[in-house]
């Protein structure tokens, strides 16, 4: 059997709202299967959230709330723990990065930016500065270190298996200086090298495919439904239903068969790398 895991309730809200959901689980003489009987939830999703790894959902808070007969203490915590996860990530998108962490698989159709978990600092700096313009030094330099913190997913040399169709518009339109914009290249190329992500570059000129304009990010996990996430630059919305998430993957699928191979996707950014390099810029 393997060793129990101490929770350590000093390192942040969420361990402490784990640490004492385990104890007033405990107390109870209760197992994790047996506090989640009669919950739409699984063993595995309490575990996690009792290691702080995971947000507690309202409802099942209710349920443990009743079962526990802890008068709503998890239920009125709920907030709290979701506010320190968030972090310096938008709300919508809190969860997003959350799952990221256990997903599996990461695939990504990316129509206007540069994805985050792609970006370099310079990048990221210059689209947190166009959309949130009011943000103060502080601010965008805490989101800023958000973002790089969650490109920590590639430090595991195969998990998660991430792949993603860029439009060549986000190769060939700098929007940073243009030394920057090629070590942004350099950087997605650099990934491409050591076989951590899979590139592919939808030309300009590719049939017309469905949701074009939409960006879309599915995941895949080990013991939870696949989902997918699409946003804007101020919204983010989450798709679990299994019939739409299969719909929509057959757009992603059709966006994938029409872009270029991956060794021509690789050979297009590193030369558009090396003309930004240059100042040398291609239409």
């Amino acid at each position: 059997m393997a060793a129990r895991k101490e929770i350590d309730g000093s390192a942040s809200v969420p361990e402490f709202y784990g640490k004492e959901l385990r104890f007033k689980r405990e107390e109870a003489g209760l197992t994790l299967e047996r506090l989640v009987e009669d919950s739409f939830y699984g063993v595995t999703y309490l575990s996690e959230i009792e290691r702080g790894q995971r947000r507690m959902p309202v409802d099942l808070a209710q349920h443990v709330d009743r079962v526990l007969k802890t008068d709503g203490f998890f239920a009125r915590r709920c907030e709290d723990v979701r506010k320190a996860k968030q972090g310096a990530h938008a709300a919508y998108f809190a969860a997003i990065a959350e799952a990221e962490k256990r997903a599996l698989v990461i695939e990504r159709w990316s129509n206007a930016l540069i994805p985050g978990l792609l970006q370099t600092p310079a990048y990221a700096r210059a689209v947190i500065r166009s959309t949130e313009p009011l943000d103060t030094p502080e601010e965008v330099e805490a989101r800023i270190d958000a973002r790089m913190k969650r490109t920590k997913l590639f430090d595991d040399p195969k998990k998660p298996e991430y792949w993603v169709i860029l439009h060549e518009s986000l190769v060939r339109n700098a929007t940073i200086p243009p030394v920057d914009m090629g070590e942004q290249l350099d950087h997605i190329a650099g990934l491409v090298r050591q076989g951590r992500i899979f590139l592919q570059i939808l030309p300009w000129n590719a049939p017309t495919q469905p949701f074009v304009e939409l960006s879309m990010m599915f995941m895949e996990f080990e013991d939870e439904p696949p989902l997918m996430y699409t946003e804007g630059p101020y919204h983010g919305q989450t798709i679990d239903d299994p019939s739409l998430v299969k719909q929509y993957r057959k757009a992603y699928d059709r966006l994938r068969a029409a872009a270029l191979s991956p060794e021509a996707s690789l050979a297009l950014i590193e030369q558009a790398a090396e003309d930004y390099r240059h100042g040398q810029q291609r239409p």
